[in-house]
């Protein structure tokens, strides 16, 4: 056994140490390289010579070991450390985290590279490219409804920044809320007169009222008292006039109408018997139905006497009718907005009207365009769609501007999914209208599973592509060809492309970056560690070295 062999014990200290060295200071350089995974380095010790063989045991002797010096170390495996690094938020939508065993797919001068740092921008073309070298990512493009193909077939992800999203007409509106079920009806059910006719003046007399049919639609009511030949006797008639002072039905009521003295003697006429039974709902009864109005008419409480005249009128206290409505914007095929108002109004005991409306500028004609209807709910207060009239109800509508005309299906849910009538307030709103108008792309966002999604100037959005990952069976067998990226090598297996989520059991989080996993304090504890494994073996060849000296003395 020679003494060089304690030099070389000691030179290969000094040589693995210098390596392990290396290793530390690389981490420390990368503690700020997004995505970095630091290293480690193991030794194992070199080839062992024999000194003596060791023997087997016998019945009269026991065995001996195997007496051997090792040759000094060498270096056993460098490898990274694939954990999870910290993840620091950026506030830029295309910096992405991943968290996971994925890594980002890239295409570099046509090669295929792998990566963990997500510092990424859309260049001047719209690929989103990797801020430092250009490399491509590489993902799927979402076809024109927005759906992302199946498969794993990837290509560049390439987001047209000046794209466009045509109009969509509106085809579909679907209604929720709910009908007080307690509520009036809307249309004016009875006028009441009161007041005094004065006996000294020959007339005529009138009143003047407003009524509402059973759409909520305001109409004015004019009654009339004409004195005939006869003393304290009147006829009475009715005229209804619509917004436009236009008459909608009129007739006589209650003929003809005696008053006489009052009986208790307070010198006021009273009308008699007779007259007053007239008032019984049937001879007083106003019923238009071409305007949707009925309503009766009660004036048992008018006097006549010499006094000033006072008489008035009033529908059902002057309450206000009960019409519930809610609205929504629409759109034609050429994106032009129009707002589609539908309003409800009771007419009986768990029946209502709908009637559907645009103004009447929205239309080609100038004037309001309707649909209406009815629907009856069941006594639990959900909707069956059978008990809505006419089935299956759309409103039309030729709109302005040159638009295909409107159609658009009317849904008002069924069960308690949509429009109900129950004790609570009444409150409807369109739920959802499938129509917009064309908009430019004004933003993207990505989500948890790397699909990029386009936010449109009209609010919609829309998936535009997706960001795919690879997996390795074995991530130490990657080689690293240095700009954060990696390349599959011969032990790293083939990469599995597929999409985030449960395939890759990898998600991504974006406007932030995954940092180095460098543990900063473990790095300089073992810079202490391989310090001290340096000197000692410096040490070694020192001793050894004097030790030949003594040798070499020997002749002298």
């Amino acid at each position: 056994m020679s003494l060089l062999n304690s030099l070389f014990s000691g030179v290969s200290g000094l040589r693995n140490h210098q390596s392990m060295m290396d290793v530390i200071g690389n981490n420390i350089a990368n503690v700020n390289t997004i995505g970095y995974k630091g290293s480690r380095i193991t030794f194992s010790d070199a080839f062992n010579q024999f000194i003596k063989a060791g023997t087997n045991p016998t019945k009269s002797t026991g065995g001996t070991n195997t007496f051997q010096v090792g040759l000094g170390t060498r270096v056993n495996s460098i490898d990274r450390n694939w954990n999870q690094g910290t993840v620091e938020r950026t506030g830029i939508t295309t910096d992405l985290a991943l968290q996971g065993p994925g890594m980002f797919v890239m295409k570099n001068n046509g090669e295929l590279v792998y990566s963990r740092a997500g510092a990424f921008q859309f260049d001047a073309d719209g690929k989103l490219v990797s801020s430092q070298n250009g490399s491509i990512v590489q993902g799927k493009i979402a076809n024109s409804d927005g759906v992302v193909p199946p498969g794993n077939t990837i290509e560049d992800v390439i987001i047209d920044t000046n794209m466009k999203l045509p109009a969509e007409a509106t085809t579909a509106i679907n209604w929720g809320g709910n009908l007080k079920s307690s509520s009036p009806l809307t249309r004016s059910e009875e006028v009441l007169q009161i007041g005094n006719i004065n006996s000294a003046l020959a007339g005529p007399f009138e009143t003047e009222s407003t009524v509402y049919n059973e759409y909520g639609d305001a109409y004015t009511l004019k009654l009339t008292y004409t004195k005939t030949a006869n003393p304290d006797e009147y006829t009475l008639s009715y005229d209804v006039l619509d917004a436009d002072s236009i008459s909608v039905g009129n007739g006589a009521l209650a003929n003809p109408i005696q008053f006489e003295e009052n009986p208790a003697g307070s010198g006021t006429f009273v009308m008699d018997a007779a007259s007053v039974a007239l008032f019984d709902g049937i001879n007083n009864r106003i019923n238009i139905p071409a305007s949707n109005i009925d309503l009766t008419f009660d004036g048992t409480a008018v006097t006549q006497n010499s006094a000033t005249s006072t008489l008035s009128s009033s529908a059902d206290g002057n309450r206000v009718p009960n019409v519930v409505s809610g609205s929504v914007t629409s759109f034609d095929s050429l994106g032009n907005a129009h707002q589609v108002t539908i309003k409800f109004t009771k007419i009986n005991d768990n029946q209502w009207t709908w009637t559907a409306s645009v103004p009447a500028t929205s239309t080609v004609n100038q004037q309001i365009a309707t649909a209406t209807g009815t629907m009856t709910f069941n006594s639990d207060g959900t909707l069956n769609p059978a008990n809505i009239a006419p089935n299956n109800p759309q409103f039309t509508f030729v709109p302005s501007g040159g638009g295909n005309p409107v159609v658009v299906d009317l849904n008002f849910g069924s069960g308690f999914n949509g429009v109900t009538q129950t004790a609570s307030s009444s409150v409807v709103s369109a739920l959802s209208q499938n129509g917009s108008a064309s908009a430019s792309l004004s933003n993207v966002n990505i989500d948890q599973y790397g699909n990029i999604v386009g936010i449109f100037s009209n609010g919609s959005s829309k998936t535009l592509a997706q960001i795919m990952v690879a997996t390795f069976p074995n991530l130490n067998g990657l080689i690293s060809s240095g700009e954060n990226m990696f390349t599959a090598y011969a032990n790293s297996g083939e990469p599995r492309i597929t999409s985030m989520g449960e395939d890759s059991a990898t998600t991504v989080l974006a406007g932030a970056l995954e940092q180095s996993n460098i543990d900063l304090s473990e790095e300089f504890t073992k810079m202490i560690v391989s310090q001290r494994g340096f000197q000692a073996s410096a040490r070694v060849i020192t001793t050894a070295d004097n030790l030949l000296q003594e040798i070499t003395n020997l002749i002298r």
